[in-house]
């Protein structure tokens, strides 16, 4: 297994692992060749912010995890403040159980604290939390959430 930092040449790539993991729905809004259009329009205007990270097992993409940076306000004598949120993670079904959405995870992380981040957090679903909590991830009381109606 091999984990990498990925580029708008994996475009491709990465627009299959997220058509994957739509739900029916998501999938009905839009074809994957125009999804893999808009996802690359968007990964450019977003690349300074946005960072994916694949897992290839020979010559095949069976993973990904995103990583967004976000600038946080300053604080007097701490001006590069930067929060940073782990999502999109995805390993295909048939190569789940075997670490790679640890590394993933973990390949996400340490790119986070190496540009600055001082806040790590993920939105996860049910299923995958004990993923999260095993790899030092912890509920937080001060984290809050408003519903959108």
């Amino acid at each position: 297994m091999r984990i990498s930092q990925g580029g708008l040449a994996d475009v491709g790539e990465v627009a299959r692992l997220l058509w994957l993991m739509a739900d029916d729905g998501e999938r009905s809004r839009t074809t994957d060749d125009d999804f893999t259009a808009e996802l690359s329009r968007w990964w450019a205007a977003h690349q300074d912010s946005h960072a994916v990270f694949l897992a290839r097992l020979a010559d095949e993409t069976v993973g990904m995890a995103w990583v967004a940076l976000l600038p946080r306000v300053p604080r007097p004598g701490l001006m590069g403040r930067t929060s940073a949120d782990i999502q999109s993670v995805f390993v295909m079904p048939q190569h789940r159980g075997r670490g790679i959405g640890s590394a993933l995870v973990n390949a996400a992380f340490d790119y986070a604290i190496g540009h600055g981040g001082v806040r790590v957090t993920v939105h996860s679903g049910s299923g995958s939390v004990p993923l999260y909590e095993r790899l030092g991830f912890e509920s937080s009381r001060q984290l809050l959430e408003r519903a959108i109606d």
